[in-house]
């Protein structure tokens, strides 16, 4: 290298050097590629914008627009096959894009902080919380001395929203929920205190009311410590509730970007138009299969739309057998708590429901409600302490092994966290394919068949057959984990957080795509979830769990209109943008 070509790389320091007014962050024309053996793929495409200390932007788009790109580039943390190919970084007006790795080292972390989306990805499952926590609190200098290291590891993980922090450090990831381990990730990249936090879906695994709890100590950093906030998000009401600035992209390139709420009303680029169109909100109604076009006529009153909806609800009640009938069902846990003395627990505590064949069910709550341990011993992945569960009129307590499994094709499952539920060594078509082997369904061809009519459903291309799980993005991993308990066409079907990786208009797509599903087919859903503005497009019962019980239930249209409990009134409460008119 000539003297010409070298750079003069100066040292960033952890507290401004330069005019505080100045951009902390400046992105100049910035272009990443990643070499494949199709050949180069360019992911971001001459992008630029400027991050000033204290600011809070947020980058919106579908996945594959290059928001996680932009993120991991920030702080060069790019895949293997990607690279900076073009433009600048400036971290107080010093170009980083051509920082060694030692020179990255020392901005990570203090300067930059960074909360990755996936926790089970970024967690190691063979060492304990507290000490992947402590690790890299001492890799940041934050603290010495193992006093100090263990207070400080406490303090950020019950700041991030864990107040039994001190003792869940001894446990290990896979015994935390997923929005605890999301939790553990945001104490990480706060741990630091650093001028710049990077949050790539930070609160997407999270209910409202620990979002809320997240968002808030967030929002002081930004103001008390005078750091800046870039979060990456497919939640446009958290974009307008918590940034000042929203930057719009779509395939590599920024296509609008200014203040979150001006953007958000008056969106001018028609890519913006259609992500305002397909979200979610307290203000939606329930979406009608394709069709069932009459009650969403906009020519009709709300009012008349509404009772009309409600009679239609009360006419299939009716007809409709019932297909997943919950009596008393109750499961409990002994805890240890040190030598021989162990307590109850009660996740789930005795709760009743049924759902009619057609309808769906939502269970809401918050983390530790007891949703998902309910969704476990209705599927029979759990026994039950107490209590009954019936599917088509059959008890899936107390029966062999043989009428079990052959209920199991009756009621399928999509989980939480496609990451771990797709074996990783298996590709698409074989993933999707399994549970028709599994059940003896059809010859070679016709599982071929079906998995090619599958990922159409699913709006993945034929193509992906051949790819594996490593090679899609995290939305794309949940339509494979969507289409393969779609495989079998059961009756019932339990989406446990079904949606909650998906931007806003893969998850619209896979909520028609369920509602008309379920008006051709007759299916029954179990949906679980955390996010009411989903629960208000796609359920037609809503059913509040809060320590076990189920304390609220009725028709979505009363329970978000007209909520009695208290608890339920929080939740709702806690919804980002909930008070906020998008452009309609």
């Amino acid at each position: 290298m000539s003297k010409d070509d070298m750079v003069e790389i100066l040292p960033i320091a952890a507290t401004p050097r330069v005019d505080p007014n100045a951009p902390l962050v400046q992105v100049q024309d910035l272009e990443v590629t990643f070499v494949t053996g199709m050949g180069d793929v360019q992911a971001v495409r001459g992008i630029s914008f400027d991050i000033f200390p204290g600011e809070t932007v947020a980058i919106v788009g579908e996945s594959g627009s290059g928001k996680s790109t932009t993120a991991t580039a920030l702080i060069n943390l790019l895949a293997g096959n990607g690279h900076i190919s073009a433009g600048k970084i400036l971290v107080d007006g010093t170009d980083i894009t051509h920082f060694n790795e030692n020179q990255m080292a020392a901005i990570r972390g203090k300067v930059i902080g960074y909360v990755p989306q996936d926790p089970m990805s970024n967690l190691n499952p063979v060492w304990s919380i507290g000490f992947q926590v402590r690790e890299a609190i001492r890799a940041n200098g934050v603290a010495s001395g193992r006093k100090d290291v263990q207070a400080k590891a406490i303090e950020v993980l019950q700041q991030a929203g864990l107040s039994d922090a001190e003792r869940r450090m001894k446990q290990f990831p896979h015994q935390f929920s997923g929005g605890m381990r999301q939790r553990v990730l945001i104490g990480i990249g706060l741990g630091a205190e650093p001028r710049l936090l990077i949050a790539d879906e930070p609160t997407s695994a999270l209910d409202v009311t620990i979002q809320k709890v997240i968002l808030d100590h967030l929002e002081s950093l930004t103001r008390d410590r005078n750091t800046a906030l870039l979060l990456i998000t497919h939640d446009l009401g958290l974009a307008a509730e918590r940034a000042t600035k929203l930057i719009v992209m779509h395939r590599g390139k920024i296509v609008e970007a200014g203040a979150s709420l001006d953007i958000l009303q008056h969106p001018q680029h028609p890519y913006t138009k259609r992500l305002i169109a397909a979200a979610p909100s307290l203000a939606s109604r329930r979406i009608q299969s394709s069709t069932a076009a009459v009650l969403a006529d906009d020519n009709v009153p709300d009012m008349l739309r509404l009772a009309a909806r409600h009679e239609a609800i009360e006419a299939k009640l009716d007809k409709a057998p019932i297909a997943v009938s919950v009596k008393g069902l109750r499961k409990t846990y002994s805890i240890r708590r040190g030598g021989f003395r162990s307590e109850p627990l009660h996740a789930v505590d005795g709760i009743s429901f049924d759902i009619h064949k057609g309808t769906t069910l939502a269970l809401v709550g918050e983390s530790g409600s007891g949703k998902s341990t309910a969704a476990r011993l209705i599927l029979g992945l759990e026994k039950p302490t107490a209590g009954a569960v019936t599917i088509n009129g059959t008890a899936m307590t107390g029966v062999s092994r043989s009428d079990l499994f052959k209920l199991r094709r009756q009621m399928q499952v999509v989980f939480q966290d496609p990451y771990a539920s797709l074996d990783p060594q298996r590709s698409i078509g074989a993933i999707i394919a399994e549970p028709l082997k599994v059940h003896g369904v059809g010859d070679r061809e016709a599982r071929e068949a079906r998995v090619e009519e599958v990922l159409d459903q699913v709006a993945l291309p034929t193509a992906l057959a051949h790819r594996y799980p490593n090679e899609l993005s995290g939305g794309q991993r949940q339509r494979v984990a969507i289409g393969r308990a779609l495989a079998l066409k059961p009756d019932v079907l339990v989406l446990d957080e079904a949606v909650s990786a998906l931007d806003v208009l893969v998850q619209a797509q896979i909520l028609q795509l369920l509602a008309d599903l379920q008006e051709e087919l007759g299916l029954t859903y179990l949906f679980i979830t955390h996010d009411l503005a989903v629960v208000r497009v796609v359920a037609d019962f809503v059913a509040v769990m809060d320590q076990g019980k189920i304390v609220e239930t009725g028709l979505t249209d009363d329970i978000f209109d007209h909520a009695q409990e208290p608890y339920t009134q929080r939740l709702l409460e806690a919804i980002p943008g909930a008070g906020i008119e998008f452009a309609s």
